[in-house]
């Protein structure tokens, strides 16, 4: 008895995009090259998540602790990152009724940054086909303390009483409460690590590492991920939930 992959899909992934700047060094180029070759490599990512019809896809894009790079990087990357909104492929996505929107502590970028940002969700916003979820300036700590102290003030002004304070309450303070947390999480570049990413919402969720960096992962590699996945046997603490064929 084999896992049937196509039966077997997850319905939301989570990408640590990890190894553009090693993925440059290796290859004698500067890192800004390695941040363009991986915003193209994202693109066909989601383009090929959209294909296969995995409903979320949320992108590791930009952490709280990137703000430590280098000044130069991080302005290279907001820059990438203002012309990736502005391009024609957004609005492709838009035509193929898919919504975008961002997570995170949008407050520290630049004016024009965040209105390119509030526009593109805007223009999605009533798109019913697949979600993409971009983080940015995002932190599992910050999530979490923020949804304290949103529960924390309510607590304060008599909304709720302590004792209303469950786990679903927690969540639906989070970034992604109104979304199924991931089935699977893929991180590329070698390191075996979440980094901060959906502390809250990983729980239950299966780990890919992979040492591909960002820049290669493609469609090939996106398959043995998804392999592996749905070989795996979530239990969930409880019986066995994967599906079966005959092999």
């Amino acid at each position: 008895m084999t896992p049937d992959p196509a039966d077997n899909l997850p319905n939301h992934i989570a990408i640590i995009m990890d190894g553009n700047n090693r993925w440059a060094r290796a290859n004698g180029l500067a890192s800004k090259s390695g941040h363009r070759h991986g915003a193209e490599a994202a693109r066909d990512i989601v383009n090929s998540c959209v294909r296969r019809g995995i409903n979320y896809l949320t992108l590791f894009a930009f952490s709280s602790e990137n703000w430590m790079r280098p000044a130069r990087e991080v302005q290279g990357l907001m820059a990438l990152f203002l012309s990736v909104l502005k391009h024609n492929e957004i609005r492709q996505l838009h035509k193929n009724n898919v919504r975008l929107m961002f997570i995170g502590n949008r407050t520290e970028f630049s004016t024009k940054l965040q209105t390119a940002m509030a526009e593109v969700e805007k223009m999605t916003a009533n798109n019913t086909g697949n979600t993409v979820i971009v983080a940015a300036d995002y932190g599992g700590r910050w999530d979490l303390a923020n949804s304290t102290k949103s529960i924390a003030t309510k607590v304060q002004r008599g909304e709720i009483e302590p004792d209303d304070i469950s786990t679903d309450l927690v969540h639906s303070f989070t970034s992604l409460s109104d979304y199924p947390d991931p089935d699977l999480c893929i991180r590329t570049g070698g390191e075996r690590r979440i980094s901060n990413f959906l502390l809250w919402q990983f729980a239950y969720t299966e780990l890919y590492f992979t040492d591909c960096y960002w820049p290669d992962f493609d469609e090939e590699q996106l398959q043995k991920a998804l392999d592996d996945f749905a070989s795996r046997q979530r239990r969930y603490g409880g019986k066995n939930n994967v599906k079966v064929v005959d092999s």
